[in-house]
């Protein structure tokens, strides 16, 4: 080995330990989330997540068919009450939409089907949709993580 070859190595060498505490902390689940308005995914333990429905961002919800997703939840008001299921299409991970007319959850990517319960309507989603309970007070919704 020559000297030109030793001095590629230890470069590219110290680039890699120099770059690989900042990839791994941006891949890192450590993330806190942000109330009402996305963030991470519900992590174990998070606390229960509210919407205020008299705020703007929260609109969409006080309309039949209205929908919105926070913190990888869809949450929609079918018209006779309101669901939150996981927006992750099981099949490989792209995000589901409620469709108000046809009162389904719908994966743009390869057209699974889902219920308003989360159930499979139509695959290639091998399994149903996370269902998580939600409440309604006053003008606030409480989704259970």
């Amino acid at each position: 080995m020559n000297r030109r070859d030793s001095l590629q190595k230890l470069v590219l060498g110290g680039t890699v330990l120099f770059l690989s505490p900042a990839i791994l902390q941006s891949c890192s689940k450590d993330d806190e989330p942000t109330p009402d308005t996305g963030g991470p995914g519900p992590q174990p333990g998070q606390k229960n997540i509210t919407l205020d429905l008299t705020l703007p961002e929260n609109a969409s919800l006080n309309n039949a068919g209205g929908s919105k997703i926070v913190q990888s939840i869809l949450v929609a008001n079918t018209g006779g009450g309101y669901i939150a299921l996981s927006s992750v299409c099981t099949h490989e991970g792209c995000t589901v939409g409620y469709n108000g007319t046809a009162n389904k959850i719908q994966c743009p990517c390869h057209g699974s089907e889902y219920s308003t319960s989360g159930s499979v309507l139509m695959g290639p989603a091998p399994a149903p949709l996370q269902s998580y309970p939600v409440t309604k007070t006053g003008n606030v919704l409480t989704i259970i993580t």
